[in-house]
């Protein structure tokens, strides 16, 4: 059976890429709490993006999955498939989630997947099971499903027809304008079984079973979200879906500037946006002292600062408004601009403490597929982070700036004092600089002490796209001589190896490596 599930199911039962107040877990078929949970992900209070109920897999007390699952008899799949069908018409109006039967370890397990609806908000019977049913609106809270009351109640019927943006249907486009390339690399990259099946399907059948598809069989249109991570040109429907990098040599102030622009869809954009900016903007000084062995190690920014800063930016902008991301570079800072700003909800003093936490998100598919992606972690954590990085490296202090109408959302990393005096002569690094190591390229040097072929690198990160895994990971490496080719004079040479230089083996000893 072909799985239904956007994400790998190792990785939704381990809450690698969901937060465990988007899971419930049930041993069993028990309708009525998972009739209510179903509405309660339906109505998406808090715009997270809706959630999913695992039949078949207990729990501990406090929520963690427990394994090995205790899966569900084969005689009563289609029973409890039957069943749902029913109980689900019982919502008003009524709401079917996306159903996959799955293979775990050996158990079978049902997993429901249920997006936030598009006609909330959403009543369930108290029981379904019940004779005489009374209706009543349900919500999350945290890992609990609750019945709405009072002010949430109120504020849940004020959100009727709010659908997020990035959750609408886009009349203007077809199915023809998503790339099912693009959709399967997706899949592929995030370890979907659907992956698998993804070629044998129209591009209907797959974008509806990802939930960026709705309409009548007839008339099917794309939901925004597809459009801007499945489409090589999403500016065409959203004007200014772009980044704009802007780096000033001698400060705002001066005359010289050089400006790329980077288009595409939403996570190519932003993976070659961080490493335009990684490769040409961010260095890494070592300064030697006579009276003490340690030396001292610093980034002008960065990465992880730099990193939060711009995905906090493309997960928060309104594709709405025709105002590109800018990430304006000088000697002194580096600024990440966005509009409009936060939400409401968060108080000014709290976002300059770095202590915001959203209720609401603007875009609750956009940060679901970021997530899937390792982009972000959601949930507000990336202020929090930021300040983190930018203290363990010595930073000053980063800034956080919105206005009291929310226009726009401005991040500002100040550049390390050492990389400040070193640009006016103060400093004299004994070691150079260094390039910025991401995630994937200290893998790849880990595993390069024996000579791998560039499909062998490619299984290692976990990439599909030969092109991108060049441009973004193994040619940054290359240039900065931490690895070399054995046949360098024939670099397209079918029998190419790749293999890790002495100053990439030096590179590992500095970073606390094997």
């Amino acid at each position: 059976m072909t799985s239904k599930l956007p994400i790998n199911l190792t990785d939704l039962l381990r809450q690698r890429t969901v937060e465990g107040e988007r899971i419930e877990y049930k041993a069993g078929w028990n309708p009525d709490p998972i009739i209510r949970t179903l509405c309660a992900f339906a109505n998406d209070f808090e715009n997270l993006g809706g959630g999913y109920v695992v039949i078949g897999q207990d729990c501990d007390a406090s929520g963690r999955p427990i394994f090995p699952p205790v899966g569900l008899p084969d005689d009563q799949l289609d029973r409890i498939q039957q069943e749902l069908l029913g109980y689900c018409n019982q919502i008003q109006p009524p709401y079917f989630p996306i159903l996959s039967v799955e293979e775990y370890v050996g158990k079978k397990l049902i997993v429901l997947w249920a997006p936030g609806g598009q006609n909330r908000p959403y009543k369930a019977p108290q029981a379904v099971t019940a004779k005489h049913k009374t209706h009543h609106y349900y919500i999350r809270r945290y890992a609990s499903t609750i019945e709405a009351r009072g002010e949430d109640e109120r504020e849940l019927v004020s959100l009727a027809a709010t659908v997020p943006f990035d959750d609408r249907y886009n009349q203007t486009a077809s199915l023809a304008d998503l790339s099912p390339r693009l959709i399967e690399e997706f899949l592929r990259e995030v370890g979907s079984a659907l992956a698998e099946e993804a070629h044998t399907l129209s591009i209907e059948a797959l974008g509806r079973q990802m939930n960026i598809v709705v309409g009548p069989s007839e008339a099917p249109l794309p939901k925004n979200v597809g459009l801007l991570f499945f489409n090589e040109e999403p500016h065409q429907f959203f004007p200014a879906t772009q980044i704009d990098v802007v780096w000033f040599p001698e400060g705002p102030e001066g005359d010289r500037f050089d400006e790329k622009i980077f288009r595409g869809p939403l996570s190519r954009m932003t993976r070659e946006v961080l490493g335009f900016i990684q490769r040409n903007y961010l260095k890494e000084t070592v300064v030697k002292h006579p009276d003490r062995a340690e030396a001292e190690r610093f980034w002008n920014f960065p990465y992880a600062a730099v990193e939060e800063a711009v995905v906090n930016a493309v997960y928060h902008r309104s594709y709405q408004e025709r105002e590109p991301i800018e990430v304006r570079i000088t000697p002194n800072d580096l600024v990440v601009l966005s509009f409009p700003g936060p939400d409401r909800s968060i108080r000014l003093e709290d976002l300059q403490a770095g202590k915001a936490v959203s209720r609401r998100y603007r875009n609750r598919r956009i940060g679901e597929f970021l997530k899937e992606l390792d982009l972000t972690e959601g949930r507000s954590t990336g202020i929090p982070k930021i300040l983190k990085v930018m203290k363990e490296n010595g930073s000053p202090m980063p800034e956080f700036e919105t206005d009291d109408d929310r226009t726009s959302f401005l991040i500002r990393l100040p550049v390390h004092e050492g990389a400040a005096r070193e640009l006016e002569g103060e400093v004299t690094p004994q070691v150079g600089t260094k390039l910025a190591l991401s995630r994937h390229q200290v893998e790849i040097l880990r595993n390069c002490s024996e000579n791998k072929a560039l499909t062998d690198l490619m299984v290692v990160v976990g990439r599909s796209d030969r092109t991108k895994f060049r441009d973004q990971v193994l040619n940054p490496l290359l240039e900065e001589g931490l690895v070399e080719m054995t046949i360098p004079d024939k670099p397209r040479s079918s029998n190419q190896r790749y293999r890790l230089t002495d100053k990439g083996r030096q590179r590992l000893k500095d970073l606390g490596e094997e």
